[in-house]
């Protein structure tokens, strides 16, 4: 909550961009690792790689827009800047995530049917699952990386703010944080914890494998993390 707000009130010099977006991708970094699934593991190697990607892909992506936004006399008017923040950190959720769960994508997560009977571990559901978390991610940053900056640019214009500029950054950290309070368990309810794969959608040589074993069975779940 301090750090979106922070980011989305300092974002037009280049130190407060690079300095607030790390600081956002050390918190992701964490959160992703402690909510991965756990039939995978991460090495301390693999955790690095994707802290410096994502770090550096936030980074980069709002120093981009930043320049393109001063470039635009029209942008730069308006109140386009303050979502650059938003588009960072959505272009480094594509690169974090799916980094910081590489091993779930390369070995595959583990499958079960129905009663917790563990068949194998699937590839194409970590795929499955990575592609449900991404979205729900970056639904969670949306209210609270939309509504206060359209908020904010109001009351900005007030007695209030005018005299007290520095009632910006509390203002901004309040409002993202209730919205958070409300995005981020309904985008974690986007998808089910425990997801569904049907034994057609399973890697061919997997396919075969259950059917051996697991006869007569064609649904089997997952849990695909957060």
């Amino acid at each position: 909550m301090v750090i979106t707000g922070c980011m989305m009130t300092f974002y037009k010099t280049v130190p407060a961009v690079v300095f607030w977006q790390f600081a956002n991708q050390t918190f992701n970094a964490i959160v992703n690792f402690s909510n991965r699934n756990a039939s995978a593991g991460v090495t301390t190697e693999q955790l690095g790689t994707a802290y410096a990607a994502a770090s550096s892909a936030s980074v980069a992506t709002a120093l981009l827009f930043n320049k393109i936004v001063a470039s635009s006399p029209a942008l730069s008017a308006g109140i386009v800047g303050r979502f650059v923040p938003l588009v960072a950190v959505a272009a480094a959720n594509c690169v974090n995530i799916p980094l910081m769960r590489q091993q779930e994508l390369k070995h595959g997560i583990a499958i079960q049917t129905e009663d917790g009977q563990v068949v194998g571990e699937s590839t194409q559901a970590a795929v499955d699952a990575i592609s449900q978390v991404i979205p729900s991610r970056i639904g969670m940053a949306i209210p609270g990386m939309m509504i206060p900056p359209l908020v904010m640019s109001k009351l900005e214009k007030t007695a209030l703010l005018i005299k007290n500029p520095w009632l910006k950054a509390p203002f901004t950290v309040l409002l993202t944080g209730l919205c958070l309070t409300f995005s981020t368990p309904l985008c974690c309810a986007l998808f089910p914890q425990q997801a569904s794969i049907q034994l057609s959608s399973l890697e061919p040589e997997l396919q075969k494998e259950v059917s051996q074993k697991f006869p007569g069975y064609k649904t089997f779940y997952y849990n695909k993390g957060l």
